[in-house]
């Protein structure tokens, strides 16, 4: 039978203040915890499985992204791509991945069924030697697609990303409070050795030593987050990143594919898109009269790429759209993002308009792309992975373990958690500091204006949700 500790009495003297701020810390760590630790155990397991997106597709496509036989000769692009509009007629192409190697294929990205942030088309893999479609993936259906969506909005929009981004934030709060608690408890006598302490002992040391890379993993997320980020965003455009000065039309560059396996970096997505100004001459494939062909518009791109060998980084196209539309042609360096690059050409003229890289980006740019590259596990190869999916596994362990103490504490037909402090001193102090993280994280400081209201308002009022929540 599950053991119920009685919360003894209040004494009639007046607890001490740092008895106070303990009690204040440990109730929102409780609270915060029981709020939102399904959201972020949703975070943990798809990040933790997302962190293996790029071999696991390898593994996966393996046999329409890799040739039997090495290409001595390839095919043009514009054929290529116009054997993969035979394969989907009718259907606008979106952009093209070349192959990186002898013994890969020609990935086509094309127009999907879906809308939205994060609709992703069909990719249709064509071999470079025969211009012969090997086939066709629904991007939006993949396994890994989904653990994205999951992981980005639990399948439920903006809704969700802000359910995410709120839980994210919230993940802050339980560090800070956690801390708290574990640096204010370590000279109290250690507990009994009950199945309880085991619990709390494991809870406690994989939060003082994960900690750190758990924060790390919630600062580097939030850049994609809705609020948040483009708050970041925003403050990245105040500061200055270079952008420069040209004829631009309302388009930003992230707005110019949907798809993660083809979009302009993080730190390019504000950056306006310049119009080409049409020119005379004889259609090309699939774009306006007069454009010049993908070849030409990626060889116009190769003297302006800095540093962007086959082997460690991916070179892609994006078509321009419309009339006034430009090429873009992105490199996506699968370690290093300083090596990105965004180059947007005049698809009549074939000249450069804008050469976009890490010489342009601001202080702040910079620092969100090293967090990206670090979240994603990329960064610094295998090492990396393997540290990011310990702080995964670590969140997990606190969630589970902190849960787990919860349910055998609780006591019958109370939630279980610490008494509100009595000292009004301690709890505006304790107030004053949440406040300052709900300035620096919009949504957490929404939230915890609501949980407060709430306290006051109503769960004090009615001595039913009293006795439970109380």
């Amino acid at each position: 039978m599950t053991s119920v500790e009685v919360r003894p009495e209040i004494p009639s003297v007046a607890p001490a203040a740092s008895s106070q701020r303990y009690r204040a810390f440990w109730r929102w760590h409780f609270y915060a915890g029981l709020f939102v630790a399904p959201v972020l155990f949703v975070l943990a397991v798809t990040g933790g499985i997302y962190l293996f997106k790029e071999p696991f597709e390898e593994w996966n496509y393996q046999d329409v992204r890799t040739l039997a036989e090495p290409v001595g000769s390839a095919r043009p692009l514009a054929e290529q791509v116009a054997a993969a509009q035979l394969a989907r007629p009718g259907v606008p192409v979106m952009s093209v991945i070349p192959p990186v190697a002898p013994d890969r294929s020609t990935r086509v990205i094309m127009e999907g069924a879906e809308s939205g942030p994060w609709a992703q088309g069909v990719s249709v893999y064509v071999d470079p030697s025969s211009a012969a479609v090997l086939g066709q993936i629904d991007d939006s259906a993949t396994f890994m697609r989904i653990v994205r969506t999951v992981h980005g909005e639990l399948m439920s929009g903006v809704v969700g990303d802000r359910v995410v981004e709120t839980a994210a934030c919230w993940a802050l709060i339980l560090v800070a409070t956690g801390t708290y608690l574990w640096w204010t408890s370590r000279a109290r006598k250690r507990p009994r050795r009950s199945g309880r302490a085991r619990l709390r002992r494991l809870h406690t040391l994989t939060g003082a030593f994960a900690g750190f890379a758990i924060v790390f993993l919630v600062l580097s997320g939030l850049p994609w987050s809705g609020v948040w980020g483009d708050g970041v965003q925003r403050l990245q455009d105040g500061l200055g990143s270079g952008y420069p000065s040209v004829e631009s039309s309302s388009t930003l560059s992230g707005d110019l594919s949907t798809n993660p396996d083809a979009k302009v970096p993080w730190a390019a997505e504000r950056l306006p898109v310049p119009k080409s100004h049409a020119g005379h001459g004889s259609a090309t494939g699939v774009l306006q009269p007069g454009a010049i062909s993908i070849e030409s518009a990626l060889a116009t791109a190769r003297p302006a790429i800095r540093d962007c060998p086959p082997a460690e980084c991916d070179v892609k196209i994006l078509l321009p759209d419309g009339a006034e539309g430009v090429y873009t042609v992105v490199t996506d360096p699968r370690r290093d993002p300083a090596a990105a690059q965004t180059l947007h050409i005049d698809q009549y003229s074939g000249r450069l308009l804008v050469d976009f890289g890490w010489n342009e980006y601001g202080l702040m740019a910079k620092t969100v792309e090293q967090g990206i590259a670090l979240h994603e596990g990329r960064r610094y190869g295998t090492a990396n992975l393997i540290v990011m999916l310990a702080a995964c596994l670590a969140l997990i362990t606190l969630i589970v373990t902190g849960v787990w103490m919860w349910w055998k504490r609780r006591p019958h037909g109370r939630a279980g958690a610490p008494a509100r402090p009595t000292s009004r001193r301690t709890s505006y102090a304790v107030i004053a500091i949440m406040a300052v993280l709900g300035l620096l994280f919009p949504l957490a400081g929404i939230t915890m204006l609501a949980v407060l209201l709430l306290d006051w308002l109503v769960i004090r009022r009615v001595h039913r949700l009293n006795r439970i929540f109380g």
